[in-house]
């Protein structure tokens, strides 16, 4: 009797450790097949900060990539090889789908650092593009490959839905906003109004809804757009990042000192931390997501 009253006096107030932790892991993978062998190039550096290393950003996104199921990603040694031999230096979107061709993947990926600090709390915003090496790929927009209309759809997140919402927007702006015509002139010098001709019917009442799939491939529309673009910006102090940073912590294992608030002052561990948070939003964003992981770990007994 006295050691079941001891048991539940450790159980209930904490002086032994007999009760697992649980820990709750999303889960990410590939939603396009025809976007699986990827490279990464050097990140280029458009903050204020002069310490910023683009090929540490790249090596710290390559290193999270490599770990999602579906992608293989050329190191980005072998992308920096590629640029010096054939006199690359990115500059447009023709440079990388070159280099995409010349490397035989299916995308490169294209990262710059708009913001960084290394001082805690610290701080980074990255823009990163996916050029594909076929030009007939058009931009992926956040909300594709998404539940809609299934009852799985009450599932997507606020963030989720809000994010593809403003994606749909700006498409459905592109073709519903009058273009401006500025006024001819006439022979006397007066100007005289322009005729718009409108689409009918105008508005659209069926907004901006993606065609069904065809029987054959469609016909080829080269774009120099991204096949993928994503722009974020993290902060040290910001709850929702440091709560995902302490799930990272839990399943990465790491015996060094310090916890998961080390991870805010060695500035390898943060940018790789971003680095994962950046491609897991960009892939979640896009159908990415899987089923999230439930993993109860029993305690040391010492």
């Amino acid at each position: 009797m006295l050691l079941r009253v001891g048991f539940l006096f450790c159980v209930v107030f904490g002086g032994c450790s007999l009760l697992p932790e649980v820990a709750y892991q999303p889960t990410v993978h590939n939603p396009f097949p025809q976007l699986s062998k990827v490279a990464v190039a050097p990140f280029f550096n458009l903050s204020s900060e002069p310490t910023v290393d683009g090929r540490q950003f790249a090596a710290a996104y390559f290193n999270e990539l490599q770990l999602v199921p579906g992608f293989e990603v050329v190191p980005v040694g072998v992308v920096e090889q590629a640029m010096r031999d054939h006199g690359i230096e990115l500059s447009s979107a023709e440079d990388a789908r070159r280099l995409a061709q010349l490397l035989e993947v299916d995308a490169i990926v294209i990262g710059a650092v708009t913001d960084y600090s290394p001082y805690y709390p610290p701080r980074c915003a990255m823009r990163v593009e996916w050029y594909a090496a076929n030009p007939c790929f058009h931009p992926i927009p956040p909300g594709y490959g998404l539940p809609w209309g299934t009852p799985e759809e009450s599932e997507i997140p606020g963030s989720l839905i809000f994010e593809a919402e403003m994606a749909l927007a700006r498409e459905q702006l592109k073709t519903q906003t009058p273009a401006y015509i500025p006024a001819a002139s006439g022979p006397d010098g007066a100007t005289n109004p322009v005729d718009k001709v409108l689409p009918k019917p105008w508005p659209d009442p069926s907004g901006f809804i993606p065609p069904p799939p065809q029987p054959a491939p469609p016909p080829c529309l080269p774009t120099a757009q991204p096949v993928l673009t994503h722009t974020r910006s993290y902060n040290g102090h910001d709850a929702d990042f440091t709560e995902a940073l302490q799930t990272y912590y839990f399943f990465r294992d790491d015996a060094r000192f310090g916890g998961w608030q080390s991870y805010l002052q060695r500035s390898d561990d943060f940018i790789r931390f971003c680095c994962h948070m950046h491609i897991w939003e960009m892939l979640s964003a896009r159908g990415g997501a899987g089923e999230t992981r439930v993993v109860w770990r029993w305690p040391i007994i010492r």
